[in-house]
């Protein structure tokens, strides 16, 4: 895999989504399938996506005790997606238990990567909220080394933080990053925010996009800009 733009699916009906897909012509974007629409129309819109030729990153960002995200991952291997994601915050043994159940008999899996802190989180609400008192940066960076140290493929970060997580975990090591904007774009409830342009220069490996493609007037316009940008 190499760099490209996520496009995130977040509508709350298969109908929507695959009327939105239809309108790339000839274009098959790497798709994000996260809780609104997971949960509105279960495993079926991932299997019916996939047959579509579509990549694939399912986003549900498990957090639970260690056997129930193994068994939840072991069940979720099943549909083939590219990409999985949890909290790195459930613990490395959680993570470990991870990969243990996303590993299929053959070997093989989808990739693992971590949600180091979402972007709508910033310094203010991490200490007060979530009573962690260090730099935003520290945090992330210590939830990336528990990742690697786990065994996961990568991280789910802010473009601000991609570079250093680079640094810290080697340059193999993926950066998913959503809070991704254009410079004349509305940031909506993203508060740690690049635009691809940036986000590629500072290493992104997958930028994740929703609204600014979403909500555009010419979707497709929109997409083939990010992409133009991000990936050149």
């Amino acid at each position: 895999m190499g760099k490209d733009v996520i496009v995130a699916c977040d509508f709350d009906s298969m109908e929507k989504t695959l009327a939105f897909l239809d309108r790339f012509t000839g274009r098959k974007p790497f798709v994000k399938i996260g809780m609104e629409l997971f949960y509105a129309e279960g495993p079926a819109i991932v299997r019916e996506i996939k047959q579509r030729g579509h990549k694939i990153f399912l986003d549900l960002k498990l957090h639970d005790i260690p056997n129930t995200v193994k068994k939840a991952m072991a069940v979720l291997s099943r549909l083939d997606v590219d990409i999985c994601n949890l909290h790195a915050a459930g613990t490395v043994r959680m993570m470990e238990a991870a990969i243990e159940g996303l590993t299929r008999p053959d070997g093989t899996r989808p990739l693992l990567i971590a949600v180091t802190q979402l972007t709508s989180t910033d310094q203010e609400a991490l200490e007060q909220d979530l009573w962690i008192e260090r730099p935003m940066d520290q945090v992330v960076m210590h939830y990336a080394k528990n990742a690697a140290k786990a065994g996961l493929d990568g991280v789910v970060c802010s473009p601000l933080e991609a570079g250093k997580v680079h640094e810290a975990c080697g340059t193999g090591f993926l950066t998913v990053t959503p809070g991704v904007r254009f410079a004349d774009g509305d940031k909506g409830d993203q508060k740690r925010v690049m635009t691809p342009a940036e986000a590629k220069r500072i290493g992104s490996d997958y930028i994740v996009v929703g609204r600014p493609i979403t909500a555009a007037e010419d979707p497709v316009e929109a997409y083939e800009r990010c992409v133009k940008e991000f990936v050149g």
